[in-house]
């Protein structure tokens, strides 16, 4: 008998601080329209100086939980995905482990930038499919706020904070129909943030530089490939898609895919406008959001895909 990974639970957590389009132009030369224009983004919200991305992590972790009405020491594997853990170690996935007072099974954190939920996706996929794990939690936190240069305009108004979070179990029914991840470093400069302390430039301030317009290229050609991959792979057409949940990083990325698919935007999750770009927490997010506000219903087949540094890049399609 085959098996599968099922979707039981997702969740979702945002810090309470928003900051506007009309709050960044306070402090460098930009516009709400200017920014909304090219981008798709109203606002995005900020974490508070006492909030962690384990502590984010936790919250989405358990709402995911509550929803699955299973027990935390039932997840034998936890991922996190972030790019903005408070320790280089511990990971995040152990502290949020620890958090949820499980004392079994593993964890551990995966970095694959904007993509990283993908990828926890993809491993989940693998371990349940291979009898390794029963039930694992995955978790795409950020806390991009802290990593943002506030002055540089190119990238100030872009990220956000937040965490996402799913909860997926073996089955016997269908749930995870495919996953797929790749990767290219060829393109590193394009879009990075460095560690200083660990290149020896303790005084330096690491913070994410891109180069936009190149991006921006890249990202629409990639994901335009994905779709066709996983559309192979699972012998579908692209009427067959019911909802595009994608990394929500520029509204412009967003509609070409959603071109590519021929699916109107109305099939669409978007949760850019008022979340900014929140890196690994953003496909979570978005698909907790259309979960939870009932947009997506038991049966949707449902194509979450991203894009990011590294490049990295990947897909998973969901029989919901």
């Amino acid at each position: 008998m085959t098996t599968y990974a099922k979707v039981i639970g997702t969740g979702g957590y945002l810090p309470a601080e928003i900051k506007t389009n009309a709050d960044i132009s306070r402090t460098v030369d930009t516009s709400d329209s200017w920014i909304f224009e090219r981008t798709g983004i109203k606002s995005r919200r900020i974490a508070a100086s006492d909030e962690t991305t384990s502590g984010m992590a936790e919250i989405a972790a358990r709402q995911a939980i509550e929803m699955a009405d299973i027990a935390p020491n039932e997840i034998d594997l936890i991922v996190v995905a972030t790019g903005t853990p408070e320790n280089v170690y511990p990971g995040a996935g152990c502290m949020l482990q620890h958090r949820l007072g499980i004392k079994n099974g593993v964890a551990f954190d995966i970095q694959a930038a904007c993509s990283g939920s993908i990828f926890g996706m993809d491993v989940a996929n693998q371990y349940i499919k291979s009898g390794a794990a029963k039930t694992v939690l995955v978790v795409g936190t950020e806390i991009n706020s802290r990593i943002t240069d506030w002055e540089d305009r190119g990238t100030c108004i872009l990220f956000g904070d937040g965490a996402g979070a799913v909860l997926l179990q073996a089955a016997d029914e269908p749930g995870v129909l495919s996953t797929h991840i790749h990767s290219d470093g060829r393109f590193e400069d394009l879009l990075k943030c460095p560690n200083p302390q660990a290149l020896g430039e303790e005084h330096s301030a690491g913070y994410i530089s891109m180069k936009g317009n190149e991006v921006f290229k890249v990202a629409v050609n990639t994901l335009g490939r994905i779709v066709d991959e996983t559309l192979a792979a699972n012998n579908m057409q692209k009427t067959d898609i019911d909802w595009l949940v994608p990394h929500q990083a520029n509204i412009r990325i967003i509609t070409a895919t959603a071109k590519k698919l021929k699916m109107s935007m109305d099939r669409v999750v978007v949760t850019l406008e008022d979340q900014g770009n929140t890196s690994s927490a953003s496909v979570l997010l978005a698909f907790n959001e259309a979960v939870r506000d009932g947009r997506i219903q038991r049966g949707h087949v449902v194509l979450l895909e991203a894009f990011g540094a590294g490049f990295t890049w990947g897909s998973a399609l969901i029989k919901y």
